[in-house]
């Protein structure tokens, strides 16, 4: 069974496109809930309207089920809390030269 850490980790490896920082530093993952070898996630977009919500979800997926003990990985994409740049990591920051 993975941990929440190992699940943060291989989400630092999906990307958004259009900003070029990785989901975690930008503060879009909310919650990790892992059951077994099923882990749900639920995140956020920088703008609900974002044209990538599918493929981000969809990597997110898939870099979560590369992990040893995944069987299954779920994203769903909330919008409650809405995404402020308040939510970025040091890291976040650092990147995007804040």
């Amino acid at each position: 069974m993975p941990t929440e850490a190992e699940v943060l980790e291989v989400l630092k490896n999906v990307y958004d496109p259009e900003i070029g920082v990785n989901v975690v530093d930008l503060g879009l993952v909310y919650d990790i809930d892992i059951d077994g070898d099923v882990v749900n996630v639920k995140m956020t977009l920088t703008a609900p309207g974002c044209p990538m919500h599918d493929a981000i979800s969809r990597t997110a997926e898939m870099a979560i089920e590369t992990l040893e003990g995944v069987k299954e990985a779920h994203v769903d994409m909330v919008w409650d809390p809405p995404w402020t740049p308040d939510m970025l990591t040091d890291e976040g920051r650092r990147l995007l030269g804040f």
